[in-house]
């Protein structure tokens, strides 16, 4: 009977410990940590997925422009379907090169609607071999989420050699 007492004793005495730190306001502290550390991790999340469509919007746009450089100096004054300034090009403005341009990024960006793309061919030769043809890509990049702001414009250019 003796040690059933002594058992209800520590019962009653760790029962106390519990109540006491219990009353003593720790209790919800992890709950609030845990939301705060929460927070914080996704917008770290969120920031990285921001960041890596940023990079990869601009690898769209960089690629784009190599695709209408290369489109541009196989399309020079000797080819049957001509891109350029030299007379006798049935498009002198280089049309087909930004709508080139535009369609290839267009799958994988979007809106593409506030993309200009300018060609230009700097050399006095126009778009005759060896002269030099210049893609300039202009975007305005528009995050999906408010962890990095908007209105961050791109410009990527590529050039290259006209070879026929």
């Amino acid at each position: 009977m003796m040690t059933y007492f002594i058992f209800l004793r520590c019962q009653l005495q760790t029962c106390k410990s519990h109540l006491a730190t219990l009353k003593s306001g720790d209790s919800g502290s992890v709950a609030i940590e845990t939301a705060l550390a929460y927070m914080l991790m996704m917008n770290c999340v969120l920031g990285i997925i921001a960041l890596a469509t940023m990079a990869y919007t601009y690898s769209i746009y960089q690629e784009a422009a190599r695709y209408g450089v290369r489109y541009a100096t196989v399309h020079g004054s000797h080819s049957s379907n001509c891109s350029g300034p030299t007379s006798g090009c049935g498009d002198q403005t280089a049309a087909h090169v930004v709508t080139l341009v535009k369609s290839y990024a267009s799958p994988f960006t979007a809106p593409i609607a506030s993309t200009t793309v300018q060609v230009s061919y700097p050399d006095a030769g126009g778009c005759t071999a060896p002269s030099r043809v210049i893609v300039t890509v202009n975007y305005t990049y528009t995050s999906l989420f408010n962890v990095i702001p908007n209105g961050i414009a791109f410009q990527v250019s590529s050039q290259g050699r006209i070879i026929y």
